[in-house]
């Protein structure tokens, strides 16, 4: 019994030492291979080091019980040597036998894929192979991949047509082959692909139908066939897609009528059918279902009849471009059942006419251009609502009388001949006594106030008398200094430094004599005309009415220069009741024109700008308001900052510009010290209007209203401050919170594509603004730490900070503070604030800058839970020093 017991433990034994000398060969020949694919790719020794283990030291490398699994080398760089010939050499990954995730996206290999692909690697779960410049055919052997869920092969130069054996895949989640130069037909077979969520065929030449058999794919989520060469009819079986997100079928040759099966997309929120040859009429009842809609493109089409009403009730509709169709009728119903005040809307190149509608101004952009409606233009007309090319009474760039007379009379409409000349106006009412009786009582009411008043400014200038002798003047920082009461300006101005001295002749021939064609906009202090210098130099002429507007920008060019400022490149001052200023052409206009604008001349479709362009936007006008603020004294105040101030050259770099509004912030100390002595409420919002007491946490605040139209999308609350954008402010601003990433989602402008990544950072200029719009104007942040904030956006809701006990539990508000007041910690300037501050937080330095533990308990002012603003006493510190 023993003997069989022993020679059992001595067989066991024995297999244990086989079972280990395998392993051990397995683990040396997949470090082999490894050494081999990082020969063969040119890898650097910084992510694979020869010496160590693979498994623990080198990037990107993941291994389970000793074996390779994955392998990450997304975005590597290749050494010097391998950058001259970088190949398609990853023969050595035959030896990873047990491999389940290969990523190279970003990481160029020029080639083809091999056809031992679907052959060694049966266990691949994941393949991603975005942005590597692969070429030649899809090899039908990736069909026995029967473990693959996720296949990226986007971005690539891959031909030829997609191999019908991928319809083997049946475990694939995500499949996406966009932007390739795939051909032929989708093939039928993908029907069996019934775990799909994610399928991208997008911008290749694709031709023949869609196959009904997708609309089978009842998990699919996002669908994306766009920009190929597919024709016939959207099929109806697409209705059964209940779980579709998002749908995009643009840019191809479709035709025919929208099926009325679509309306079982009750789950969509994003689709895009223009720029096909789509017609008919467009089915209202088809969009009634789905309720969760927010983006719709039905543009160049030929869709004919009235657009249906329901879009105007639709509850999450944010987007809509129906232009370039063949829709008519009267757009009346416009207004009072709109339910998206926030919504872009592109209506232009139809063929609506009548009167235009009178609430429209509730939109954030709304385009109605080329179209024939007449009459008056009301107020609004300016605000991010072109009207170019229709019928309306003095407005230029509209069609001329024929084209419109001919277009009501063959629909046996009244044309009103553009006010004349029979144009009748309703007469004006007749006053009587109680008219009269009201202007006694409201002339009464005035005098009271007015004697009031100037008591009021009689207190105020004696207590303005006393406080003056308290000034000090301060150390100068940066530019020379700008004068708060200084001499009237332009009195001791150089015009010679100040760019070249045009003359008139040359001003109207740039201009085309002030043409309504190079007619930009009416600015606040004069007009705005395009025009191309002699040399061929493409400018923009203002013209200015006002002799102070002129003379003071004047004076700000003289004092300040940056690359965040609009260049100026002359003057015109010959003529004494007209000043001109020629300023260098920003191609992308102003941010209000920009975020959402027209692709071409040929196409006049609406296009969005994109995260990265805007979240660049952004951190541009923080430069050019920091450089105001803190490198010019005494501070200078933009007090104009809005979208349409914001501009942007042929890069979107942001040039500042509607500068005659800057005032010097020195001269605003009077005034918070008697607003302090007679217990006044003290709002930045105050000074918008011209007032010289503008400060520059006035500034701040109106660039958290810019910064939220770049979150939301929402064009116009930067330069409205009405009670119907405060409420929309209240509603927005209650979806932004430092704990709850998934709240901001709510109001992100829902024609941006972004990850995961791409909304931390959203989520993070959402809090940065909020903070921005504090209500108290001392616990807005400055504006050189609204800068670092936006140039680190993830450090705002990803970096931990060490911090006091008090605040270690709440890490997202340390990250916070960390942002806006790490520079005071690491400058040696800012010691005494540095202290402060130190002492208030409870915050310890660093060893490597000399750490000292501060005994002091600090019982700081409770703020809100949601915004992290300066902490009154340190702001004060800070803005003694700054101001």
């Amino acid at each position: 019994m023993m003997y069989q017991l022993g020679k059992v433990c001595y067989i066991f034994f024995m297999l244990l030492l086989l079972f280990d000398s395998a392993f051990e060969l397995s683990w040396g020949d997949e470090r082999l291979a490894l050494l081999q694919l990082r020969s063969s790719l040119g890898l650097r020794a910084k992510e694979w080091p020869i010496k160590g283990n693979h498994c623990s030291n080198w990037k990107g490398i993941t291994c389970k019980n000793g074996r390779i699994t994955e392998i990450n080398i997304s975005g590597f760089k290749r050494t010097r040597n391998g950058n001259q010939n970088p190949q398609f050499l990853i023969d050595a990954l035959q030896n990873l036998t047990l491999l389940e995730s290969f990523n190279a996206s970003n990481f160029a290999l020029p080639g083809s894929i091999p056809d031992w692909f679907g052959i060694r690697l049966v266990f691949l779960q994941v393949l991603d192979l975005r942005f590597c410049s692969i070429t030649g055919v899809i090899p039908s052997t990736l069909g026995n991949l029967s473990s693959l869920i996720v296949l990226y092969l986007s971005n690539n130069g891959l031909s030829g047509m997609v191999p019908s054996s991928l319809s083997q895949l049946s475990s694939l989640s995500v499949f996406d082959l966009s932007y390739n130069s795939l051909v032929g037909s989708i093939p039928a077979s993908f029907g069996s692909l019934g775990n799909l969520t994610l399928l991208d065929m997008s911008s290749n030449n694709l031709s023949g139908a869609i196959p009904p058999v997708i609309g089978t794919l009842s998990k699919l989520k996002f669908l994306n066939l766009s920009n190929n060469s597919l024709s016939s009819l959207i099929p109806a079986q697409l209705g059964d897609l209940s779980s579709l997100v998002d749908l995009d079928l643009s840019l191809n040759s479709l035709a025919g009528v929208v099926p009325n099966d679509l309306r079982g997309l009750r789950n969509l929120r994003r689709m895009k059918i223009g720029k096909n040859s789509l017609s008919g009429l467009l089915p209202g009842h088809l969009f009634v279902p789905l309720s969760q809609l927010q983006f719709l493109e039905i543009d160049h089409n030929n869709f004919t009849g009235s657009l249906p009403d329901v879009f105007w009730s639709m509850p999450g509709l944010q987007f809509l471009d129906a232009s370039a169709n063949n829709f008519t009728g009267t757009l009346s119903t416009l207004g009072s059942n709109v339910k998206f005040p926030s919504a872009v809307v592109n209506l232009s190149q139809n063929m609506f006419y009548g009167n235009l509608p009178p609430v429209v101004r509730r939109f954030s952009f709304l385009d109605l251009s080329d179209n024939y409606f007449q009459g008056k233009v009301p107020e609004y007309w300016q605000r991010n609502v072109p009207l170019n090319r229709n019928c309306l009474q003095r407005l230029g760039s509209q069609r001329n009388t024929s084209e419109c007379a001919s277009f009501y009379n063959e629909r046996s409409l009244i044309f009103d001949n553009f006010g004349v000349p029979n144009a009748i106006e309703p007469p004006f009412p007749k006053s009587d006594t109680k008219s009269h009786k009201n202007v006694i009582t409201l002339a009464a009411v005035l005098g009271g106030i007015g004697f009031i008043a100037i008591v009021i400014i009689f207190i105020m200038m004696l207590i303005f008398c006393c406080c003056k002798r308290g000034v000090t003047n301060q150390k100068v920082t940066g530019v020379e200094p700008v004068p708060a009461s200084a001499s009237p300006p332009g009195a001791s101005l150089n015009f010679s430094n100040l760019g070249e001295a045009f003359n008139y002749q040359q001003i109207l021939k740039t201009t085309g004599e002030f043409s309504d064609a190079n007619l930009i906009k009416h600015g606040h202090s004069g007009d705005l005309f395009r025009g191309i210098l002699e040399g061929g130099i493409h400018v923009v002429v203002k013209r200015i009415v006002k002799k102070e507007a002129y003379l003071s920008e004047l004076d700000l060019f003289s004092k300040v220069s940056h690359s965040r400022v609009v260049p100026l490149l002359g003057h015109c001052l010959e003529n004494e009741n007209e000043k001109f200023l020629v300023y260098k052409y920003m191609p992308n206009g102003d941010l209000s024109s920009s975020l959402f604008r027209k692709n071409n001349s040929d196409d006049h479709s609406l296009q969005s700008l994109d995260w990265i362009t805007r979240l660049k936007i952004a951190i541009g006008a923080a430069e050019g308001l920091s450089y105001l603020h803190h490198e010019c004294y005494p501070p200078l105040v933009h007090r104009d900052i809005q979208a349409s101030s914001i501009l942007l050259d042929d890069k979107f770099e942001v040039r500042l510009g509607s500068l005659n509004e800057v005032y010097a912030q020195g001269g605003d100390t009077y005034h918070n010290r008697i607003s302090r002595l007679l217990r006044l409420p003290q709002t930045s919002e105050q000074g918008a209007s011209g007032s010289p007491n503008a400060t520059c946490a006035y500034d701040v605040y109106c660039f958290g209203k810019v910064l939220l139209e770049l979150v939301t999308g929402k064009l116009g609350i930067s330069a409205s401050s009405d009670d119907t954008m405060k409420e929309w402010l209240e509603k927005t601003l209650s979806c932004i919170s430092i704990y709850d990433k998934e709240l901001v989602t709510n109001i992100v402008d829902p024609s941006l594509i972004i990850d995961e990544d791409l909304l931390e950072e959203v989520w993070a200029m959402a809090i940065v603004a909020k903070s921005c719009l504090n209500p108290k104007p001392l616990r807005r942040p400055l504006m050189r730490y609204i800068l670092k904030a936006l140039e680190n956006p993830l450090k705002v809701v990803r970096e931990e900070y060490t911090s006091s006990e008090r605040l270690r539990a709440t890490s997202s508000k340390g990250s916070w503070n960390a942002t806006l007041f790490g520079s005071w910690l690491h400058s040696s300037s800012d010691a005494a604030a540095a202290d402060k501050v130190e002492r208030a937080s409870s915050f310890k330095r660093s060893a490597t800058t000399g750490s000292r533990e501060s005994g002091h308990s600090f019982s700081a002012r409770q703020h809100s839970k949601e915004i992290f603003p300066e902490p009154l006493d340190v702001q004060d510190v800070t803005r003694t020093r700054d101001e």
